[in-house]
């Protein structure tokens, strides 16, 4: 091989990796993206919400009554102010009938 024939195939295989160095520079370029940066982190958040969804019902599934008697705790909780003030009015209304009457009978 002569000299000119290896100068260029030296060129021809820098030619080819200068080509190679720039698709790679532009896929990392589009690897860091904000904006696929954005979809990939939200993809990855959707995943694992979904994934704990299934791994929760489940679980409900295991245990139904064990479930079912937390969200009544859950429930109870959350309610427990109107639920004071319902029982408050209700002991006061009670109370009140049974003073209404007199205690002796004059009749």
């Amino acid at each position: 091989m002569s000299k000119e024939a290896a100068y260029h195939a030296a060129c021809v295989r820098a030619d080819e990796t200068r080509a190679q160095l720039a698709v790679s520079a532009q896929a990392a370029k589009a690897r860091i993206a904000p904006a696929r940066l954005k979809q990939d982190a939200v993809a990855k958040i959707t995943a694992s919400a979904l994934d704990g969804v299934a791994y929760a019902a489940a679980k409900a599934q295991q245990r139904p009554v064990a479930i079912g008697a937390a969200a009544a705790a859950f429930g109870l909780f959350l309610a427990r102010r109107p639920l004071a003030a319902l029982f408050g009015r209700l002991y006061v209304r009670f109370r009140k009938q049974d003073t209404d009457l007199p205690e002796i009978d004059d009749g």
